[in-house]
């Protein structure tokens, strides 16, 4: 099975990651694992002002900061996976990854906002389940 781990490097996150390397059954030695982070885009007046080369690199750090826990974790896990880092809106990257790769699933952590919460503050996490086209699986 291959499986899109959106990683943002919160608490939920690493909830998220300690659910999936527990359960062989979703992700064993035989499956793969596609952990993504999304950077949010820099506005193109401040990319203007800096440059193109400060902003990939800044983004290329930012995501670092997120990824090489991860990959440490899951190396140390033995298992298999691939970490990859985009710009833009996230639940929309994450479902463009999605079909990119031809996933099975989709496995991400969630704030856990109930009605309210999500009514003001929008999720990443209800975007990517009403959107994607694939299962997704969300660990509070």
């Amino acid at each position: 099975m291959k499986i899109i781990f959106p990683a943002d490097g919160s608490a939920f996150t690493k909830k998220a990651l300690a659910f999936l390397v527990t359960h062989e059954n979703l992700c064993g030695p035989e499956d793969e694992l596609i952990v993504l982070n999304v950077q949010a885009p820099i506005p193109h007046r401040v990319q203007r002002m800096v440059g193109a080369s400060t902003v990939r690199d800044y983004h290329a750090d930012e995501a670092s900061k997120v990824l090489k826990p991860i990959e440490r974790f899951l190396t140390k896990h033995e298992l298999n996976f691939r970490a990859n880092w985009v710009t833009g809106a996230a639940a929309t990257e994450i479902i463009k990854t999605a079909t990119k790769e031809k996933a099975h699933m989709i496995v991400m952590g969630t704030h856990g906002h109930g009605l309210i919460g999500r009514a003001v503050l929008g999720s990443v996490a209800q975007r990517v389940l009403a959107e994607a086209h694939i299962p997704v699986l969300l660990v509070k």
